[in-house]
């Protein structure tokens, strides 16, 4: 999450950077800013994904994990599993997470492969995966069409993936508490952790980040034969689920 830049869109590495230095409190943000919901609409992403057990996967900007252990539960010990992030950092607690993940629940665990890469050029073949997921990814990358694009190429013929991110609410109401809960809790409780230049950056990241109907039209553009936008929270998140 960001937003020390509010007028340019930050470059590449300006985010990358941003998010090695958050990942130590990652986790803990997540789920004080959220109140836990982000764990749930974890859990709906991967639904809507429809990983299948033995499948290989790929969770894109996976972050700290969360996501991708999910996958791990949903594909099986026959399942592969993929988590691809540009902060090595993060990739580093996730890593973590899945050892402790795999002694909890040998049985259920697929294999997980952590790796970090671009979501602008992965490098996977073409038609690599069963499913895929994105978590908070695709509002930071430069280059959201090429993103959609890269996505579509290594998704197997009728895959499926699903796309959660913050979302810009179109009801002003709705706007105007989300600005708010931005501005009096999110970047307070950031700043108590040291990270507060990091989470001042969402703001802007949300305005500049196509709206719904908007993801679901570049989606198409990118070859994707269907995709729908759901919206949560009174519209303050969404999930965009496309299918190849």
């Amino acid at each position: 999450m960001d937003n020390r830049l509010s007028e340019a869109k930050p470059s590449s590495t300006d985010v990358q950077a941003l998010f090695n230095r958050i990942a130590p409190v990652y986790d803990q943000l997540n789920d004080q800013l959220s109140f836990g919901l982000h764990h749930i609409w974890k859990r709906m992403a991967v639904k809507w994904a429809d990983p299948q057990s033995g499948d290989r996967v790929l969770d894109l900007c996976c972050g700290t994990g969360d996501i991708a252990l999910l996958l791990a539960e949903a594909v099986g010990e026959q399942g592969q599993v993929y988590g691809v992030d540009f902060a090595c950092d993060l990739l580093a607690v996730a890593s973590e997470r899945a050892q402790k993940h795999t002694r909890l629940r040998p049985l259920r665990s697929a294999e997980m492969i952590w790796q970090e890469g671009d979501a602008l050029n992965l490098a996977f073949a073409d038609h690599s995966f069963d499913a895929a997921t994105m978590g908070y990814g695709l509002r930071n990358v430069a280059d959201i069409p090429q993103a959609l694009r890269e996505l579509h190429r290594v998704l197997k013929p009728g895959a499926k993936a699903a796309i959660l991110d913050m979302n810009r609410p179109t009801q002003a109401m709705a706007r105007s508490l989300q600005r708010w809960y931005l501005e009096t809790f999110v970047v307070p409780n950031a700043t108590q952790l040291g990270v507060r230049d990091e989470y001042v950056y969402i703001n802007p990241s949300i305005e500049r980040f196509p709206i719904g109907e908007t993801q679901v039209a570049i989606a198409r553009e990118a070859g994707f034969t269907a995709a729908t936008h759901y919206t949560l929270s009174f519209g303050m998140m969404g999930i965009l689920v496309v299918q190849k």
